[in-house]
């Protein structure tokens, strides 16, 4: 997770001041580095010292050292050749133009995700998953519906996977055990008061394996997993047209996880496939000769 998405996502109370100065960091974001302490402490109602207590809040020296850092970042991300993932396209894209950027925006994510994504941890969350009773899946919307998908193939091999929604997700976590596994799915994973992050302490109490797919910040999520895994994270939380990356990236990631846990008894899954698809799908139809069997 970048610098300003951390800043983003910051959670404190509207009585905090540093609730200002985040305010203010993503109103002036372009030009931060063109402001002395002194203004910005002016502007935002707060004081020198304030600003050096934001600025290690975020793991920095001090202020000076923050804004360093977010400027720079800021600067090379404007000047990036790739796809900006918040507005892929303008009010002035034709139609070919939005095809060609939204096609590049989506397999730069998956290449990103890519990158970040370790051997080794997709090693131990497919051992996790086969290993489990049941698998329950935790995510808000959007995410909950890429779970659908991945509990559908999930269960094409007679595994079961569940989707749990917000209203029930108290009810069922109390019901799981070290012998079944939870993922859960969130871009920021920071947010410890709302769902799903708010049913950590319930499975961490009854020893339930957690896979996490998260951003690359995710503190609070990433420290209580048995195993993350990392999202592409290029958007901010809100200034977007869409998670056309997060969404890519998300899929990516629960598509892989399917296909290691298929591939750790491949002969086998492959038949129950095969079998449960000429007996559940027996009413599909074809011309096209090349996908007919």
């Amino acid at each position: 997770m970048y610098l300003y998405q951390k800043v983003e996502s910051a959670v404190f109370k509207q009585t905090d001041t540093r609730e200002s100065i985040k305010k203010f960091i993503l109103e002036n974001q372009e030009n931060l580095g063109n402001y002395t302490m002194e203004e910005i402490a002016r502007l935002t109602y707060t004081s020198k010292s304030t600003l050096v207590r934001f600025g290690k809040y975020f793991n920095y020296l001090g202020w000076k050292d923050f804004v360093y850092d977010f400027t720079h970042e800021i600067a090379q991300i404007n000047d990036s050749e790739n796809i900006n993932a918040n507005l892929p396209f303008t009010s002035t894209s034709n139609t070919l133009e939005i095809i060609e950027k939204l096609g590049i925006l989506k397999i730069q994510s998956i290449k990103e995700t890519a990158s970040l994504l370790s051997s080794n941890d997709l090693d131990k969350a497919s051992k996790i998953l086969d290993a489990s009773e049941s698998i329950i899946i935790f995510g808000r919307s959007p995410n909950n519906y890429m779970g659908e998908l991945f509990k559908r193939s999930v269960n094409s091999i007679q595994k079961k996977a569940f989707v749990v929604s917000s209203d029930e997700g108290g009810l069922l976590s109390k019901t799981l055990t070290p012998n079944d596994c939870a993922i859960f799915i969130s871009y920021s994973g920071n947010n410890v008061q709302e769902y799903p992050m708010n049913q950590m302490h319930v499975l961490l109490k009854n020893n339930v394996p957690i896979i996490s797919i998260t951003g690359g910040g995710g503190g609070y999520l990433r420290k209580y997993s048995t195993v993350t895994l990392n999202i592409s994270s290029r958007e901010k939380l809100y200034s977007k047209i869409a998670n056309f990356s997060t969404e890519e990236s998300i899929q990516y990631i629960l598509d892989i996880l399917y296909a290691k846990l298929f591939s750790l008894n491949f002969d086998n899954n492959m038949n129950l496939k095969i079998s449960n698809a000429k007996q559940l799908e027996d009413k599909r139809l074809t011309d096209f000769e090349q996908i007919s069997e």
